[in-house]
């Protein structure tokens, strides 16, 4: 090969050269940034400086209205013996499923005047697993195919209903 070839031949791969070396570092932090964890929070829990004016015996819903707020549908639940605060973090990681990392739930009871009872704190360690169940409803649908079922169904058309 000739020199005149050679430097030819660098000079048409330069831009080349170049590009690949400006995209390899991008790609690199692109596919490195896709595999990171996301974190979402939901819900409201107050914060411990405002739970601890609560006074026990004192305090009523009005008055716990006034400094911290009432649950929001969806923070909390408002019942009359009791308003229920929760907020909980969510890690997202690749295709894995969501995890609950972090749960703080807050239980403020009232008697039967609205008066503070109780205040209590939850966290993720004192919840406990519950099993849902899965009832389904059986179907007319069985082992039938469509065609099947559009045949079966053919013969039960009331033709003197369709004439009006």
């Amino acid at each position: 090969m000739t020199p005149k070839r050679r430097t030819a031949r660098r000079s048409a791969l330069g831009p080349m050269r170049l590009l690949l070396r400006l995209f390899a570092p991008l790609a690199l932090v692109g596919v490195l940034s896709a595999c990171a964890a996301t974190f979402t929070n939901h819900g409201f829990v107050p914060p411990e400086q405002e739970l601890e004016q609560i006074l026990v015996g004192v305090d009523t819903r009005g008055t716990i209205e006034e400094t911290i707020g009432r649950p929001s549908a969806a923070a909390g639940i408002l019942r009359d013996e009791a308003w229920i605060y929760s907020a909980y973090r969510v890690r997202n990681y690749t295709y894995q499923a969501p995890e609950v990392i972090e749960r703080d739930v807050v239980a403020i009871s009232f008697d039967a005047d609205g008066v503070v009872t109780n205040v209590e704190r939850f966290g993720l360690e004192d919840g406990q697993l519950v099993q849902l169940s899965r009832r389904v409803t059986e179907g007319s649908v069985r082992d039938l195919g469509f065609f099947r079922q559009l045949m079966r169904n053919l013969g039960r058309v009331d033709l003197g209903a369709l004439g009006g």
